[in-house]
């Protein structure tokens, strides 16, 4: 887990939580906008992610292993005595989200990045069975992965320092798999259980690796008295890494603000 504070006077604290195969050095200009914005910045690799040692790489025992370590970081962050916001995207979204609906932490918002609460593609129904069967018998078990960065982002630089990126992931195992399919059944499931805090969840249009028809129905189904959805229709599934991100930052920083100024933090 590392930290990144604002100059001075700053307004609240982000809590940000990478995807599946990256880490958190693919964060660096988010973070800076972040930073360079008066929000101070928490974040680290999930297990069996970037520097990690605690896990083989692409491998958890269970779901709860991003859960327990993201709770880690957000009780860090509350050594800032600042309104706290956490941002997950893809699978860092899928896993705030079954984050807050098992624990209630004093957070004063979630923003969520093409959260992974469905796939464009799975694998054929004769995999899938034979994942079920080796996830009992060979669970570390790796395969490859089929995403590559050209299906995440259209951002050519991104694309090009991903391809040398010695931290991203390639492999994944089959408790790996088993586990992100049962955590995006139970999300869908529990999405009572969120706590009503305000939501921002935001999608690519033209995402290649996350349904976005999963993400807005799990949207619809939430109970929340203040939430947004927002669809970039050019964008594919890195929204912050897209040509766009200037103005994806920029919604998102409105958001955090205006909720700021609600709490009474920011007076115009």
């Amino acid at each position: 887990m590392w930290k990144w504070e604002a100059d001075e006077n700053p307004k609240a604290v982000i809590v940000m939580v990478h995807g599946a195969m990256e880490h958190h050095r693919r964060y660096s200009w988010l973070i800076e906008m972040w930073r360079s914005s008066g929000f101070h910045v928490v974040m680290g690799d999930l297990p069996g992610h970037g520097m990690t040692s605690r896990a083989q790489r692409g491998h958890i025992e269970s779901f709860d292993e991003y859960t327990t370590e993201i709770k880690d970081w957000v009780t860090a962050a509350y050594q800032f005595e600042l309104p706290i916001f956490l941002l997950g995207h893809s699978m860092g979204g899928l896993a705030v989200i079954r984050l807050l609906e098992r624990e209630r932490l004093k957070i004063a918002g979630a923003i969520l990045s093409a959260p992974c609460l469905g796939l464009v593609t799975y694998p054929s129904k004769l995999l899938g069975l034979l994942s079920i069967g080796l996830n009992q018998i060979a669970p570390t078990i790796r395969f490859n992965s089929p995403l590559t960065v050209q299906m995440a982002t259209r951002n050519q630089e991104i694309q090009m320092k991903t391809a040398n990126d010695s931290l991203m992931l390639t492999k994944v195992s089959v408790r790996w798999y088993r586990e992100l399919i049962a955590a995006m059944r139970l999300a869908h499931a529990d999405v009572i259980r969120l706590p009503d805090v305000p939501f921002l969840v935001m999608q690519g249009g033209n995402d290649k690796i996350v349904d976005k028809v999963a993400v807005l129905d799990w949207f619809n189904q939430t109970t929340l008295s203040e939430k947004l959805y927002k669809e970039w229709p050019k964008c594919y599934h890195e929204i912050f890494n897209e040509p766009e991100r200037e103005d994806v930052f920029l919604y998102a920083k409105n958001f955090v603000e205006n909720r700021l100024r609600a709490l009474g933090y920011i007076i115009d």
